[in-house]
């Protein structure tokens, strides 16, 4: 049972997936039908405002990539049970249809431009697509029925008919099932029970509007003007709605649905938070921290191209932890950013004078109120028996350090059958520091293979391979330079050209961690290499080395809050 619901969540996923958009325009979430059945207590809502080009989208991935999950069912494929065998066939026919675009869009009856949403009523979950083909729709489900043995109840809620699938069993005391429904050029994929309310399947299926939508609260319209997102796709999680479902009995229709579910099963374990003082702390704590919204900053799709900047941001009110957070921040260095010229790149930020004073201002806040609801009581008895202050003796030596680096820029493996071996490497690795030739000098009595080394104060580098012995072989020199504020250590031209490019750049307090990765330049010739030693290579990884595809990813803070910067560029291969 626990496998056929996850295989459900997979499909819902899967078809859902796709709701990215091209470009912005000028139209307001009041303006779209769709809205005005969405509640405003809603605590998860994912919304394609704008149409996107799925054809296009589906047609720029590598064929490594829309392939990768061929090989995933697995131990699904032996599966007996009939609703487990419905969904692996929906999933077969969704890995099928990832060949192309057209495929894709025919298999699933899209059209080429879609808008899609997901969100909850309270705990249900409500999954919608635009489609062009409804009788595609039908015929994917006609076959999934006909290899399962698992057959739909046809049912018809004002005007609306639906399919509905069993998800437990004939004999439970309560029954949980799978709606499918398209109306008005729009598919409905939602869960209806024997304990839910009958007003429930109706919102979903688009026939009965709620009374508080989130176009009432204009709650798409103030994450965007926030946080400057363009107006394509909005998502977001609200912690005050989740927070009022569990420490109250009736705040909003999550807490009404969970409060019915408790009683029928005679057990609350939220009993204890479910009180006057843990509703109004929590709630507090809440306010300071009311959602994680997220939405595009830029899109760029055509057949043979991809390229998205996606942004999270967990909001806060909590200018104490705010500036806390801010005052951390260290130095990034630039190249670390550039997915396009790297295999593999880190960075932490970290300004460790500011780092003990910082956690210990955000010990201070969370310890400071004196809360009275027992869980919080227990976490603050614990918070107290510890301190950041001791952080103290183990960065004294770090004085200074900003922030460190690592970019693998390139490298190749030598084709050496009886001995394949790294045969060139391009890289560097940075410290940067107020004073990054103290701290090397600190650190020389407790390496005595450094002791002789004298860095020049010109720039200039040091050769360090008869302190990292490389095999004549490998061609492989280390040097060791500072350059500006940058202790410097690097292989190869392209790693010298980088390290030489620091010499300009200032150390400023620029992020928390970023990291970005190049998958076919990563994995070829690692995978090459794994294939010469004779050992066998990982199912999973055989296809990466194809994978035409560059991700970054960074952490920071800013006066809204902790941010999460994605960017990913993919490109179309054969």
């Amino acid at each position: 049972m626990n496998k056929m619901l996850v295989a459900a969540a997979i499909v819902a996923a899967g078809a859902g997936g796709y709701w990215y958009s091209q470009q912005a325009a000028d139209v307001s979430a009041s303006d779209n039908a769709v809205m005005a059945y969405i509640p405003a207590d809603t605590p998860i809502f994912s919304g394609q405002l704008q149409p996107f080009p799925i054809k296009s989208y589906i047609n720029s991935l590598s064929d490594a990539y829309k392939q990768s999950g061929a090989n995933s069912l697995g131990e699904w494929e032996t599966e007996e049970d009939p609703r487990a065998k419905f969904f692996l066939s929906l999933t077969k026919s969704y890995l099928a249809a990832m060949q192309d675009g057209d495929t894709f869009i025919n298999t699933f009856g899209l059209a080429e431009n879609i808008r899609s949403y997901f969100y909850t009523l309270g705990a249900l979950p409500v999954l919608k697509i635009e489609v062009a083909n409804a009788d595609a729709i039908w015929a994917l489900l006609d076959k999934a029925e006909g290899e399962s043995g698992l057959a739909h109840v046809a049912g018809q809620l004002k005007g609306v008919n639906y399919r509905s699938y069993p998800l437990t069993e004939a004999t439970d005391e309560e029954q949980i099932n799978l709606v499918v429904a398209v109306n008005n050029s729009m598919l409905t994929m939602t869960i209806d029970t024997s304990f839910s309310e009958a007003t429930l399947l109706e919102t979903a299926l688009g026939v009965t509007p709620v009374e508080r939508s989130i176009v009432d609260a204009k709650i798409i319209e103030d994450i965007i003007a926030k946080h400057g997102f363009t107006d394509d796709g909005i998502s977001y999680i609200n912690h005050q709605e989740i927070v009022t479902a569990l420490t109250s009995t009736d705040g909003n229709q999550l807490a009404r649905q969970l409060t019915k579910l408790f009683a029928m099963a005679n057990e609350d374990p939220f009993a204890e938070l479910r009180t006057a003082t843990c509703n109004q702390e929590f709630s507090s704590i809440a306010a300071n921290w009311p959602r994680t919204v997220a939405g595009y900053d830029q899109l760029e799709i055509s057949n043979a191209e991809s390229s998205l900047s996606y942004r999270m941001v967990i909001e806060s009110n909590n200018q104490v932890m705010l500036d806390a957070y801010q005052k951390m921040r260290g130095y990034i260095p630039a190249y670390v950013h550039d997915i396009n010229n790297s295999v593999f790149s880190f960075g932490l930020g970290i300004d460790v004078n500011q780092m003990v004073p910082s956690l210990q201002a955000i010990w201070d806040d969370m310890l400071t109120p004196q809360y009275q609801c027992a869980p919080l009581q227990e976490m603050q008895v614990q918070m107290s028996q510890q301190s950041p202050a001791m952080l103290g003796m183990m960065t004294g030596m770090a004085n200074g350090v900003k922030g460190v680096g690592l970019s693998v820029i390139d490298y190749k493996i030598s084709d050496d059958v009886d001995a394949p071996e790294i045969e060139s490497l391009d890289a560097v690795v940075t410290l940067s520091a107020d004073n990054p030739t103290m701290l090397f000098n600190m650190v020389k009595p407790f390496a005595p293979e450094l002791a002789n080394i004298q860095l020049p104060t010109d720039g200039s580098a040091v050769v360090l391979n008869d302190v990292l012995p490389m095999p004549p072989e490998m061609n492989i020199t280390a040097k060791m330079a500072v350059k500006g504020n940058h202790l410097v250590l690097y292989f190869g031209d392209k790693g010298e050209e980088a390290a030489n490019k620091l010499s300009s750049e200032a150390v400023t307090n620029n992020g928390l961690l970023a990291m970005s990765v190049d998958y076919m330049k990563m994995f070829a010739p690692l995978l090459t290499f794994i294939e010469l030693t004779g050992e066998p290579v990982p199912e999973e990884f055989k296809s990466m080395k194809d994978y035409d595809m560059r991700v970054k990813v960074a952490l920071d803070v800013d006066d809204k809050g902790v941010t999460i910067d994605s960017a990913v560029n993919s490109r179309a291969t054969k």
